[in-house]
Order: C-alpha cells, then structure tokens, then sequence
C-alpha cells in the first residue's frame, strides 16, 4: 500500500509490554461451559496446534456439579491451561425488570445477597481446585479483593472482569485495578488508540474479543489482530463467534452445541495465529502457558 501511494497509517504506539514469558497475545477460548466442551478444546486445540492458555466460563459456578468443576480444574492442571469460571447469580436472571430492557445491568448484583451468593460460588470454586474467577459485578470484585487479602481466599487467584463490566477508558482500568482487577476486559468495539490508552493506564493483561458475539457487537477484527497485539499487550485475543446461538446457562439441553461451539472457536483462533504470524513474524508464536490462574488440585 506504501509503494502505490496509499500507506496505513499507524495510529498508537506500540506497547512494548509483555507477558511474563515474553509473549505479547495469548488464545482465551470463551463459553467453554463445562468438561465436555473443555475435552473438545483441547482436543482441537492439540489437532490445530493452537495454544490455548485460557478458557473461560459463562453459565456460572452454580450451573456445574463438584465433579464437573472438578474434572475442569483436572484438565486446566494437567494441560497447564487457566480454567476461568464465571461467578453467579446475576441481575439478568434475576427477578427484577431493567436487566430484562438493557444488557448494562445484566451481571450487576441486586442486593448484598446476590453478592454474598458470588462469594458463595469463589470458595466453593477454589476449594475444587479452580484459581481463576469472572467477575461481572464492580462491588463484588473489590470484596473478593478483601477475601484475597486477608487469606479467605488464594492470594495468587486471578479475577478477571467481565465484557459485562464496561471497561473503555484508562481511568476506569485504574478504578477496576485498585478494586482487584487482575485481568481486563475491555470494550469490544475499542479504536487502537482507546486500546494504546488503556495500556498507558494499566500493567494488567487486556482481554479483547477478536470475534465478538452477536449480543456484543458482532465485530470480526481478525485483519486488525497485530495492531492490537502491538498496541495491547500483553493481551488475551478472544475468540468468540457471530452467527451462533446465545447457550447460557448451558446444560445437558444443549446436547453437542457447546462442544462444536468451542471447537469452531479453537479453528478461529488458528485462522488468527497464522495471519498474526504472516503479518508480523516477529510477534512470534501466542504463549502456551499462563503465569497465574493454572488450577491446582
């Protein structure tokens, strides 16, 4: 484009962060709703050569058995894969109107029950081995920050906030940091210079949606992908799906949806790595592993 007169201009400067490996991105595998789907992942993640290091939850902890939670944890320890597990209930399935009208209130919490509830989900969920929680709910995360600290809960667990808990701007990645935030994510119809000021905010890893559900925007950003490493890391690249059904809260209902849901994203994220990799060698290969987060059991 350069030689014919016509240039792409750069707009962000690059981050020059990076995981604690070196590796500016990392594959998150979304809507991974239980074992099943977890087995699929891997599965396919092995066959394509993908690195998965993340994948997280929708439904909640109050959707799976001990044993599903526990076979999730088994799979993250063993493969070195974080498991990140949703926390519930939540203002869209509860019984009041506005989250029914708008999805701005869908993960808040209504009411010091509903928060106590979260709790109720983080230490049953830690005790089953899982270190890695999704947080949609601003009040709750900064209690479970308080749970962290004074030993309640595992100092080293990952909070993560959800695409729920609006995050477009370096100063509200501030607030989210100082409330236990240890992982971001990020609007998911962000410019790469909203993305560059974020990163100028915060040392916390970002997660964006490269793919985005159809409730989220519907945005497929695969061509952008090396500006945003470039611009975000260290960043985990999301891997949802448009034009696919909405499977929360997922059970045995669903029979092999979630399981072909998590595979296809696996596939996008293969098609992501190799245009990465065309783009930018020198971004080099996605990180396989995760430096906090890999459940313990």
């Amino acid at each position: 484009m350069e030689r014919l007169g016509h240039p792409v201009v750069r707009a962000a400067a690059e981050s020059g962060a990076r995981f604690a490996d070196g590796a500016p991105y990392r594959f998150e595998i979304p809507s991974v709703e239980g074992p099943a789907v977890l087995e699929a992942v891997v599965t396919e993640a092995d066959r394509l050569g993908v690195p998965v290091a993340r994948t997280s939850q929708g439904s909640g902890v109050m959707m799976l058995t001990d044993d599903e939670i526990r076979r999730m944890a088994r799979i993250g320890a063993e493969r070195g894969i974080e498991v990140n597990l949703f926390l519930g209930p939540r203002a869209a399935w509860d019984t009041g109107g506005q989250a029914k009208l708008t999805q701005a209130v869908g993960a808040a919490a209504r009411g010091n029950a509903m928060v106590a509830a979260c709790v109720a989900d983080a230490l049953r969920a830690c005790s089953l081995g899982i270190r890695s929680l999704l947080v949609g709910d601003l009040g709750t995360l900064e209690v479970l920050r308080t749970l962290k600290e004074d030993g309640t809960l595992p100092a080293g667990l990952v909070l993560k906030t959800s695409v729920l808990l609006p995050l477009t701007n370096g100063p509200t990645a501030a607030i989210y940091e100082r409330l236990g935030a240890t992982t971001v994510n990020v609007g998911t119809d962000l410019t790469i210079p909203h993305l560059a000021e974020i990163r100028a905010a915060t040392g916390l890893p970002i997660d964006l949606y490269l793919e985005v559900p159809d409730d989220q925007g519907g945005f497929v950003r695969f061509y952008e992908a090396v500006e945003i490493v470039r611009a975000a890391a260290p960043v985990y690249l999301k891997m949802g799906l448009r034009n696919a059904p909405n499977i929360y809260p997922s059970g045995g209902h669903l029979g092999v949806v979630p399981q072909e849901l998590g595979r296809e994203r696996v596939r996008r994220a293969a098609l992501a790595q190799r245009l990465i990799e065309q783009l930018d060698p020198e971004l080099g290969k996605p990180s396989p592993a995760s430096d906090t987060g890999v459940p313990e059991i």
